[in-house]
């Protein structure tokens, strides 16, 4: 049976094909990677914007850029469902948004959904109004509607109701709308830990949905970097990756995050459309 989120991969090499069923959990397949980030293009950017008019964060410059990578690097973009090997329909970002910083503060968590097409203009425009609606009625988001459906029932049947999810979800079963409002059904699952002002962690993965890149984007800090041959000391952020090493090669990998990195130097490059997109592998 077809899923509705993604198409399965048929043209794959022979390891390819068998290193789902070697390692079967996402968690026992997870490695890790940092990337630090001169934050020198990206404040000069935000600068601009915000003088322009338009209210920006890091939070869209990195979902943009992430964004930008993934359609034209489309083997970050697949997800192991069953053993088998998914290149995922469309692209989305999961996060938690603590509405107020404190302690004892609730946690929403919200979805963004893109084509690849969008601009950072439309990016920014899809994120805000996507945390916004959050904020105000969290109850009556897709993902908030799947949250208290599930917290609904007896504590019995939270466990029923999850375990049967994830059978669906093996067998091809789960409907869209499900699909659709799961937040461990994305792209990636990201932790902007930078609002609360902390450092980049790792963080874990988790072994039900599809979600199979975890970025955690830590705060702005002084840190010595290498020009031209000398230590020099410059304003950066790093990014703490936990990633399923069963989606694609380390050089695949590689080249995606130095594609990333290029956007993160000069956002500028996201104000255009991306009118081709690079498709997966059949």
């Amino acid at each position: 049976m077809k899923r509705h989120d993604g198409r399965i991969l048929k043209s794959l090499g022979p390891f390819e094909k068998l290193y789902p069923y070697i390692i079967g959990r996402r968690s026992d397949a997870q490695v890790f990677s940092k990337q630090i980030i001169r934050t020198d293009g990206i404040d000069d950017y935000i600068h601009k914007k915000r003088a322009d008019g338009t209210q920006i964060s890091y939070l869209h410059v990195f979902i943009a850029a992430y964004l930008r990578g993934i359609a034209q690097r489309p083997n970050v973009n697949r997800f192991v469902m069953n053993g088998k090997l998914y290149a995922r329909k469309g692209i989305s970002f999961s996060m938690v948004v603590k509405p107020e910083l404190r302690d004892n503060g609730s946690e929403v968590t919200v979805k963004f959904t893109f084509t690849g097409h969008e601009s950072i203009d439309e990016v920014t425009e899809i994120i805000n109004r996507t945390i916004e609606e959050a904020r105000h009625a969290p109850s009556e988001t897709n993902t908030g509607k799947l949250v208290s459906f599930i917290l609904s029932m007896p504590g019995i049947f939270k466990k029923f109701l999850v375990s049967t999810f994830k059978w669906m979800d093996r067998h091809n079963l789960l409907p869209k709308s499900v699909i659709d409002a799961s937040p461990f059904h994305a792209t990636m699952f990201l932790t902007y830990l930078k609002s609360i002002r902390t450092d980049y962690v790792y963080h874990h993965p988790y072994n039900v949905g599809t979600a199979g890149i975890f970025a955690a984007l830590g705060k702005t800090e002084m840190l010595p970097v290498v020009e031209n041959g000398q230590v020099v000391v410059r304003k950066c952020c790093t990014v703490g990756y936990s990633l399923d090493d069963r989606i694609c090669d380390g050089l695949y990998i590689a080249n995606s995050f130095s594609l990333a990195k290029k956007y993160f130097l000069d956002p500028s490059l996201l104000e255009n459309r991306l009118e081709e997109i690079t498709e997966d592998i059949i």
